[in-house]
């Protein structure tokens, strides 16, 4: 069984190459609009790309570029992931991946993972969800780098970014499920971490994995991800 954490093409769609080199959502420089991100004249990032704090933006699920920096300096951001199996409460990393928080919060905000499917689940190892063609390559069209200099012991319940290869982050994550995930080498972006209470959720979502490398043996569907910020 693999032990690696990736994001897959179609079969049709595969690279030649090594995973690692193949990477279906391409690095930009525009905004998600399609420009520049802008700014204002007092070289402030202009926020007017970032989805709306107070949920009402509509369903997004294609952009050209990460978005600009939408968290707010000293908030606390939590994660409410509504999935099938029971809802998880996460609190969000920014203190050691801002970059990766920011688009996660970003995305959530434009519904980008409600009513999609987790692809992929590996009994004591982990799920993986954030792919809304629950391909296994499917991404938001755009990738962004790594942020592994902070980054603490995977546990059961953290969740980090899948990827394809470094630097390939885009939307796929995972949600640790099991020792073998725990153990798993320190080269995914860590961002956030299920609180103690839902534990069990986690637990339920492990008891309905693939003893293979496959999709779960009982689906599991994300209804909503919603972010508080305090």
């Amino acid at each position: 069984m693999s032990r690696t954490i990736r994001r897959t093409l179609p079969i049709a769609l595969a690279c030649a190459a090594l995973l690692a080199a193949c990477g279906s959502d391409a690095k930009t420089s525009t905004g998600a609009g399609g420009t520049s991100p802008a700014t204002s004249p007092a070289g402030e990032v202009d926020t007017s790309q970032c989805a709306k704090a107070d949920g009402s933006s509509p369903k997004v699920q294609e952009f050209t570029t990460e978005p600009p920096l939408c968290l707010v300096n000293g908030k606390t951001y939590k994660a409410t992931i509504v999935t099938t199996q029971g809802t998880l409460h996460v609190l969000l990393r920014a203190d050691i991946a801002p970059n990766t928080v920011n688009s996660f919060v970003n995305l959530a905000r434009y519904h980008y993972f409600d009513n999609t499917t987790c692809h992929r689940a590996i009994k004591n190892f982990v799920v993986q969800c954030g792919d809304p063609t629950a391909t296994g390559g499917g991404g938001p069209g755009y990738e962004f780098d790594d942020e592994l200099d902070k980054i603490e012991p995977y546990r059961i319940g953290s969740i980090a970014m899948a990827n394809a290869g470094p630097n390939t982050n885009g939307s796929q994550f995972f949600i640790i499920t099991g020792d073998d995930g725990a153990a798993l080498p320190p080269n995914y972006t860590l961002f956030g971490q299920v609180e103690d209470n839902d534990l069990a959720v986690v637990t339920a979502l492990d008891a309905v994995a693939n003893p293979n490398d496959g999709p779960p043996l009982t689906k599991i569907d994300i209804t909503s991800v919603t972010i508080d910020e305090s």
